[in-house]
């Protein structure tokens, strides 16, 4: 889909020591796949975990930078795009809390071939790569992670190609929260998204004043309750189907 434009700033990531910190006990509890870790495991993540809160407009990846850490988001909205200068802007997907993504990055210790970037103040987590590998080495619970991360990836990516040839502006939206509400790839949302119209707007590629009007009908279609701040899904299936 595409993807509206957004500020560009500065290239953030966990790799600055100035800028990252230890993991918070709070921060551990939003990691999926901590529990799957034995106990050397499990204390060499915690000893190379690193926290970095992200500005409004800050890269974590970029296109073309060598991948270094595999990131996951503790609290806040990432999206994932190609915002080149070369051909038509895209965003693939949204990243909202509880998301680990660029496993398949990592797997292959290739450069980064799309953006990272916030919609706004966003607490990211990371392990570096060789630890990524380590546990892939060693984890068979951390490996049944990895790739049902990589199944379900690959299930949202078409999911959004079929979104992208959806000419009707409320179906599109529809169809890009559910994939935000999706339980494997982003437990931490649960049944409530804090997103804002705007952030909507640039996930989605449509004006916030559209988006607006798409919310309300669907909201009128009992499909989702619009609360402050956020999004809550009443019907995640009938959500998914919105317009077929």
């Amino acid at each position: 889909m595409r993807a509206q434009a957004f500020p560009s700033a500065s290239y953030a990531t966990a790799v600055q020591p100035s800028r990252s910190r230890a993991a918070a006990p709070e921060d551990l509890r939003s990691i999926p796949w901590l529990a799957r870790l034995d106990d050397e495991e499990r204390a060499r993540v915690l000893a190379d975990l690193r926290v970095v809160q992200v500005e409004t407009g800050e890269l974590v990846c970029r296109v073309g930078r060598p991948v270094s850490w595999w990131f996951g988001v503790v609290d806040g909205l990432l999206k994932m795009s190609n915002d080149s200068a070369v051909g038509m802007p895209i965003t693939f997907t949204g990243v909202p809390p509880g998301g680990w993504f660029g496993e398949g990055t990592v797997l292959k210790m290739e450069s980064y071939r799309y953006n990272i970037q916030a919609l706004r103040r966003s607490l990211v987590a990371g392990i570096p790569a060789q630890t990524f590998h380590w546990l892939l080495d060693r984890s068979i619970g951390f490996n049944r992670f990895v790739m049902m991360q990589l199944n379900e990836r690959l299930g949202q990516f078409i999911a959004a190609r079929e979104i992208d040839r959806l000419t009707h502006p409320d179906a599109r939206v529809a169809r890009s929260l559910a994939a935000l509400f999706h339980p494997l790839l982003y437990p931490g949302v649960g049944e409530l998204l804090r997103i804002t119209q705007q952030e909507l707007g640039y996930l989605v590629g449509l004006s916030r004043q559209r988006v607006n009007e798409a919310l309300r009908a669907l909201q009128a279609a009992g499909v989702i309750e619009v609360t402050y701040g956020g999004v809550r899904v009443l019907d995640l299936e009938r959500l998914r189907r919105y317009g077929s």
